[in-house]
């Protein structure tokens, strides 16, 4: 069929009752407007979407609208059921009376927006469901707010809900908002189309219309003629009751009937007798005879109403592509103005637009009509105007030339060609049915030369083999493609290798055809990369390996593509053995601080791996557990000196021994310290934005020589330190710069040596300094792996006029003043990671902000960073609904997420009971971050203690969670019949054997009379295990029978009396029993204990636990076994059982052991915790402790089960 326009394919696939535009200019280019803009509705002769009445005369909806539509003005000859097939069409002149009626609805509501979400347009395939999504805020809402979904403009989906639509609203509680959902099922070509969502709450409206798209198979739609228009859907059809928007609109297929001559059914029935409408429609298949009366009935009536024209336009033209059309009418008056419209536009004349006046004539040629020219057009005279539709036409593209088959081999380029009656015709190419859609990525190319067509595929594969067809608007064509390989002989084989390391490996083959092939080394496939090149060149393949190194030994093995052969080959490498020691200098000296640690781990290298021998003086360092101790390694030795000494300096050897040969080294290590701080800086000279600053060296530069000076300052008022330079100042004098006019300042000095950075010296006297600048603070280290480092910093603190571009962030080797940059464009995030950075090396890093100026001074980081993953202790982060007991139903599915940290990757080891987990009940799943448990169904035997060990080398994390899994318990052991009097049956059981694993909540006791042995229930939710049941009729007999209860619910069984109540006539004396008063004392019990907490100085901390007890326990605090009483740093509160101690600002003094006292006349009960108080420098911390700035406070909420069920807040930083 041919390829319909935007605005053809919504005309066929939207249902002919609901006529819904696409979009708003395509609702004007019909004639009809939304439902919030009555006066355009008023223009277009419709009525608006909120008026039923108007609703039925708008189409021919089945069902209840069909009985009052009315039928529309006849079609001109020629037309045809096209007309019909328009989405918005509607064959009336004049205007709709329903217009004035909406201006006055329109202009009496209040119009606001009442969606937070609109629904969005899709697209959906045939058979596929979608679902649209309407949300709507309801904070300022006092009741629900109403809801509709329309097809097109006037038709209400909530009658078409069913097992292809589905409607759908819940409501959030906590962000009170209401979500609407309309699901569409196995969607269908004909429900695509413009759809619409209306919500309306009291004076309030809102509406959003949005489209859908339905992907049809390809084929032809079948003809449907004007008749077919006005059957009701789904008449004796297989598909009767489905969603069912238009008959219309229906593809089915359907029987070739014989071609009869047209018949225009309107004509008939407007020029014939009320008496012979019925045998008209017999005669033509018509069912809705009665909406067909009404359109007809209504043309009439609105034809009588116009006053200024003496003849109006025809309801409808249709006109081929690039023909002409003329439309005229006739005025009662040739005076008036005649103005002529299209889709609400103007037209003016042009050569394209022609007006001439014949009398009382008014006519307008449209000259090579388009498809564009499909619209609706109006002539005004007056304050009245009629309309008219008119249709272009495009005629049919027929195949002249058919598709042949055609085979190929792999590789060849393919090219299926056919010839179309049209040049440049609209062809769709199609592979196994689905249609090919050709992309710049794409093998598939589609050339078009005049009326040829080809279909190219380079490169064909055997995956091309296939079914092509080409489909015009008039016919279609189809041929097959096979594909197959060619035969592939080997010319030259691989050999083996043997090389010596660092020399270069290359490994060639030749086969009979230019294909790819696959290289594999140990069975897993090889990479290329700088070193590694994969060369093919026609028919030969090569493999080169520049700078050979151990790993690449192995047996490389080449496939080619397609093909079963495979060319193998073996490389060996050779390596005497090498000692590296690059990163230590010229005169190979490492310098220790005293005090310190010193891992010195040399690389060294050969084939096979080399013994390291390390020593001193003559004297051997042995491996082992000392002091001074050798560790070896098969790619590195390391020298280890645990707490470094003076006496440690010295020279140090190294020997190494394999069968290729030996090796020696020596390695000079030096032990020194930091010096001390120097003395106060003077401010000699201040200018408008810099100063001057003069010291004195410090009196001891640590045995190491003084290398140069370190410089901060800060404001006055601040605390916060800046460093000025990066690079060591060699002087004792120094000009800041670039300071805020009008602000304090005051500088201090930090002297480096070889070994470090002293402290820092004692301010200088403030001074006013001037001027703007300002680089990069605070930067830190963020993490470090084996071959990457993350930095983190902070912005400037002063950012100029210019504003802030982004940063550039540099680093370099220890020993080197080669700075590379990390990232190649600016970066606008606070945080970067440096990647391929070799292992064990030492690297500088800066950072710089930059703006429109340029670079600001960088940032460096003070200390060289080792490119060496840091081991990171492990830690269990528990839930907080797992710190409790885990409940769980039989037959549910436990699915518990626990996350952990550590580095390198931990080991984890789950246990029951303090028994090994069997994993073909309960699955295990571990990542690096969590682990999972899943039990699929819950047991009773589930039930247990799960410990979970978490280890990184010698640190080892434990946590606990207990689950247990409940059931509905058994039935009560025994019920018996205590006593009988009057009216009243007293009753007992015991409770029964199994309570499901959890305590029983109740009992459920039921009665049935003997005659009848229909069960009643008589009490729900008992708590004793005795009751009095009354109101029993006299001179019945009865049975009773008891259910227990828990959470899970009721047992299963009940147990039954085994005796008969008789309830006698003659009544007993009833003995009301004697009851002893309850004893509700109770000595004190914690029923929430302290815990152990860290606080941060400077931010309030909170200890928090809860107490029951009757009489009201006496709250005591101590600290460290002292009561604390009227100091006013610390806040006692006691709010339903529930005591806090606020401790204000705490320092590291206010640690120790925290005991909580609770007494009363029944007795006295304590409970202690500790409170550690750590000092957090910025931007310094322990690892795996979290950084807090000034201001910022985690509170951690902890549950805990009261009989208030109240929360409580311990703030953790």
């Amino acid at each position: 069929m041919p390829e319909p326009t935007k605005k053809e394919e919504n005309e066929v696939l939207a249902p002919a009752p609901a006529p819904a535009p696409e979009e708003p200019n395509k609702e004007k280019e019909a004639g009809t407007a939304p439902a919030k803009e009555p006066n355009k509705e008023k223009e277009a002769g419709t009525a608006p979407a909120k008026e039923p009445n108007k609703e039925k005369e708008a189409g021919t909806s089945p069902g209840k609208d069909e009985e009052d539509a009315s039928p529309p003005v006849a079609l001109p000859p020629g037309l045809g059921s096209r007309a019909l097939e328009r989405k918005d069409s509607e064959w009336s002149i004049g205007e709709s009376p329903a217009g004035e009626e909406q201006d006055k609805q329109n202009a009496n509501s209040q119009l606001s927006t009442l969606f937070v979400e609109k629904p969005q347009g899709g697209s959906v395939k045939v058979g596929e469901n979608i679902t649209f999504i309407a949300k709507v805020q309801a904070e300022d809402l006092l009741r629900k707010p109403t809801i509709k979904w329309f097809k097109g403009k006037w038709m209400d989906l909530a009658s078409k809900a069913g097992k292809h639509l589905q409607l759908k609203e819940t409501f959030e509680r906590h962000s009170r908002v209401y979500t609407f959902e309309m699901q569409i099922i196995k969607a269908k070509e004909n429900y695509a189309g413009n759809y619409r969502c209306e919500v309306t709450y009291k004076d309030k409206f809102d509406s959003c219309s949005f489209d859908l798209e339905v992907h049809e198979s390809t084929g032809t739609t079948p003809n449907i003629d004007i008749r077919s228009a006005f059957k009701r859907s789904g008449e004796g059809q297989d598909d009767a009751g489905e969603l069912d928007f238009s008959g219309l609109l229906k593809r089915r297929e359907v029987k070739q009937q014989e071609e009869q001559p047209e018949v225009d059914v309107w004509e008939l029935l407007k020029n014939a007798k009320p008496s012979e409408y019925e045998k008209i429609a017999f005669q033509y298949g018509i069912t809705d005879l009665r909406g067909m009366l009404k359109r007809l009935k209504r043309m009439r009536r609105v034809e009588k109403k116009s006053a200024a024209f003496a003849r109006i336009l025809d309801p409808a033209y249709q006109v081929d592509k690039g023909g002409r059309v003329r439309f005229v009418v006739e005025l009662a008056d040739p005076k008036l103005e005649v103005k002529w419209y299209k889709n609400g536009q103007e037209i003016r004349p042009s050569t394209k637009y022609i007006f001439e006046h014949k009398g009382c004539e008014r006519i307008m040629f449209i000259n090579n009509c388009v498809l564009t020219d499909d619209s609706e057009y109006y002539v005004t005279a007056g304050d009245e105007k009629c309309s008219t539709e008119l249709f272009v036409r495009e005629p049919p593209v027929m195949v002249t030339k058919q598709l042949e088959d055609t085979k190929a081999y792999c590789g060849e380029r393919v090219e299926l060609e056919c010839e179309v009656s049209e040049d440049d015709a609209n062809v769709k190419w199609f592979k196994n049915g689905e249609e090919i859609i050709p992309g710049p990525k794409s093998r598939y190319h589609i050339k078009v030369e005049g009326k040829k067509h080809i279909l190219v595929i380079e490169g064909a594969t055997k995956a091309d083999t296939a079914e092509y067809s080409v489909m015009t608007t008039g016919g279609q064509s189809s041929a097959k493609l096979s594909v197959d390989l060619k035969p592939l002989k080997i010319l030259t084989p691989l050999t083996d290798q043997t090389v010596n390391l660092g020399k270069e490996i290359c490994l060639k083959c030749e086969v009979s055809e230019n294909i790819t092939g696959k290289w594999t080394k140990n069975g897993l496939p090889v990479q290329e990369s700088d070193r590694l090149k994969i060369v093919h060149k026609g028919r030969i393949h090569k493999l080169v390996i520049a700078n050979a190194l151990v790993e690449d030994e192995g047996d490389y093995v080449f496939t080619p593509d397609a093909y079963s052969v495979t060319l193998p080959a073996k490389v060996h490498v050779i390596d005497p053995p090498k000692i590296n020691l690059d990163g230590l200098g010229d005169d190979n000296t490492v310098t220790v601080i005293a005090g310190n640690k010193l891992r010195l781990e040399i690389p060294i290298s050969g084939e096979p791996p080399p013994k390291a021998i390390w020593s001193r003086a003559d004297k051997a360092i042995m491996e082992g557990s000392g002091r001074i101790r050798a560790e070896n390694y098969p790619d590195s030795t390391t020298l280890v000196i645990d707490i470094a000494e003076k006496d440690d300096s010295g020279v140090y050897h190294i020997n190494l021994k394999n069968e290729a040969g030996e090796a020696h080294a020596s390695i000079k290590i030096k032990v020194v310290d930091i010096p001390d701080p120097p003395v106060a800086p003077n401010v000699t000279d201040v200018g408008d934005d810099w100063c001057v600053v003069t010291w004195e060296p410090p009196v001891y530069d640590g045995g190491s020589p003084i290398l140069g000076y370190f410089i901060e300052r800060k404001k006055k008022q601040s605390s916060r330190w800046m460093r000025l330079n990066f690079d060591l100042c060699k002087e004792t004098i120094f000009e800041p710069k670039k300071m805020i006019e009008g602000v304090a300042y005051e500088v201090r000095i930090f002297a480096v040596n070889a070994v470090g950075i002293s402290k820092p010296s004692m301010p200088s006297k403030p001074f006013v300094p001037l001027a703007v600048t300002s680089p990069p603070t605070l930067l830190t280290v963020d993490s470090v792996t084996d071959t990457t480092v993350t930095m983190k910093w902070r912005p400037p603190d002063q950012i100029g006029a210019a504003g802030l571009d982004g940063y550039v962030l540099e680093y370099c080797f220890e020993g080197t003043d080669d700075w590379i940059v990390a990232n190649t464009e600016l970066i606008e995030k606070t945080k970067f990671t440096i990647t391929g950075l070799p292992t064990d090396s030492r690297i500088f890093v800066r950072v710089k902000a930059v703006n429109a100026a340029g670079a600001s001074e960088p940032k460096y980081y003070s200390q060289p960073i080792l490119v060496k993953e840091i081991i990171e202790p492990p830690k269990i982060r528990i839930p907080r609904h797992l710190k409790q007991t885990y409940i769980r139903r039989v037959g549910e599915a436990i699915n518990l997420v626990i996350p952990f940290q550590g580095k390198p990757r931990p080991e984890l080891i789950w246990t029951k009971d303090g028994a090994p987990i069997d994993k073909n009940q309960i699955n295990i799943r571990n990542s690096e971050t969590d682990t999972i448990v899943f039990i699929r169904k819950a047991e009773r035997s589930h039930s247990g203690k799960y410990d979970l060990q978490v280890k990184v080398e010698k640190f080892v994390e434990t946590a606990s969670i207990d689950i247990r899994v409940i059931d509905r318990p058994g039935p009560p052991q025994l019920v018996k019949i205590e006593d009988v009097w009057g009216e009243n049956v007293a009753l007992s059981w015991t409770p029964p054997r199994d309570d499901g694993n959890t305590a029983i909540t109740g009992y459920t006791i039921q009665k049935a009379d003997k005659k009848s042995m229909e069960w009643f229930t008589v009490i729900e939710h008992y708590h004793r295990t005795s009751a009095t049941i009354t109101e029993l009729v006299i001179g019945n007999e009865y049975y009773f029978r008891v259910f227990a209860e828990n959470m899970c619910g009721l047992s299963e069984d009940a147990t039954m009396t085994k005796e008969s109540a008789v309830i006698a006539k003659d009544g007993k004396i009833y003995k009301n029993p004697v009851y002893e008063d309850f004893d509700f004392t109770e000595a004190p019990m914690f029923t929430q204990p302290l815990v152990n907490t860290y606080a941060v100085a400077g931010y309030n901390a909170t200890l928090n636990c809860s107490v029951r007890g009757n009489p009201k326990p006496k709250i005591t605090w101590m600290k460290n076994k002292v009561a604390i009483k009227d100091d006013p740093r610390y806040r006692m509160f006691s709010n339903q059982g529930v005591c806090t101690l606020e401790i204000r600002k705490p320092s590291p003094y206010d640690g120790g052991t925290y005991c909580c006292q609770a007494v009363n006349d029944l007795g006295t009960v304590e409970i202690e915790c500790k409170l550690e108080v750590k000092v957090i420098y910025q931007g310094v911390n322990s690892p795996g402790q979290p950084v807090f700035l000034e201001g910022q406070q985690q509170v951690l909420q902890v549950h805990i089960p009261l009989d208030i069920s109240s929360f409580c807040s311990i703030p953790l930083t």
